[in-house]
């Protein structure tokens, strides 16, 4: 029997231009996050420093409108978010975890450029310090990840532009 062509992402970021949009609130935890991603697209090819820039943002909330303008701008291939939303007392955190989430998806989809969700939702501050340490266990670096191999996807797809026809 033939196999099926298979079309996937590949982990080189060479090619790529790329961003990060970081929310500056819990600044221990998302500069952990930016230090994942930036090695992960380091291991990837990127080039490190100013062909990675980082665009700051006050919090989490302000995530989705900073990625979209930046994946309209035309100057990004893939766009890397990330920030850090933990749990209070109030309900305040699920309101904003899902505009977050909504946001992103929204502004990616919108835009056609993948933006991926390196958002901690936690518990405690704790739990999103663990998930900010060093090493591919980084959810910064798996963010990085996901937006290199989704542009190489999509840029794989027939019709795409630079895609082959499968």
């Amino acid at each position: 029997m033939r196999d099926s062509p298979r079309i996937e992402g590949r982990d080189d970021a060479s090619a790529l231009r790329l961003a990060i949009v970081m929310s500056a609130y819990h600044a221990p935890v998302t500069e952990g996050l930016r230090d994942g991603a930036l090695a992960a697209l380091a291991r990837a090819s990127a080039e490190p420093g100013p062909a990675v820039p980082v665009i700051t943002v006050p919090g989490a909330f302000e995530l989705p409108l900073a990625a979209r303008r930046a994946a309209e701008s035309g100057a990004f291939d893939a766009l890397v978010c990330l920030g850090c939303v933990v749990r209070g007392e109030t309900p305040h955190f699920d309101y904003i975890a899902s505009a977050v989430a909504h946001g992103i998806m929204a502004a990616s989809q919108e835009t056609g450029v993948p933006i991926s969700f390196g958002v901690l939702t936690t518990n405690t501050l704790e739990e999103a310090q663990a998930r900010a340490g060093e090493g591919s266990s980084n959810k910064g670096w798996e963010a990085a990840m996901a937006a290199v191999q989704l542009a190489n996807t999509l840029r794989a797809l027939p019709g795409a532009a630079g895609g082959a026809a499968v």
